[in-house]
């Protein structure tokens, strides 16, 4: 999502990217290429614009900028995949299961 003057946001005090078009590419084509996705809904924290996790069956995920939280719920709807608000839910455990099988195949 591009800015009125440039294409970073300002979050309290810090400057972050917004979103664009390289991103919302990134996430269909994730999505397209993974079964069993769900999304995860990412509110703005002060670091960060809101974001959009998509985690797959075997806990695969990755996570990219978006417009609003309304875009990222949209994503979803089209892509037909369950979305979460992840404040409310948290992150599921498949995905740090990952994260664990990742971290201990690269010792």
């Amino acid at each position: 999502m591009r800015r009125p003057g440039g294409d970073t946001a300002r979050t309290g005090s810090t400057t972050v990217r917004a979103s664009d078009s390289a991103d919302a590419t990134h996430l269909n084509t994730w999505v397209a290429s993974r079964r069993g996705v769900e999304g995860f809904v990412e509110p703005r924290t002060a670091v960060s614009d809101v974001t959009l996790l998509l985690v797959a069956h075997d806990g695969e995920w990755t996570r990219r900028r978006v417009p609003s939280v309304q875009w990222a719920h949209a994503f979803c709807n089209h892509h037909r995949i369950p979305s979460y608000d992840a404040a409310v839910v948290g992150i599921p455990q498949r995905m740090r299961d990952y994260n664990s099988r990742k971290k201990a195949e690269g010792r």
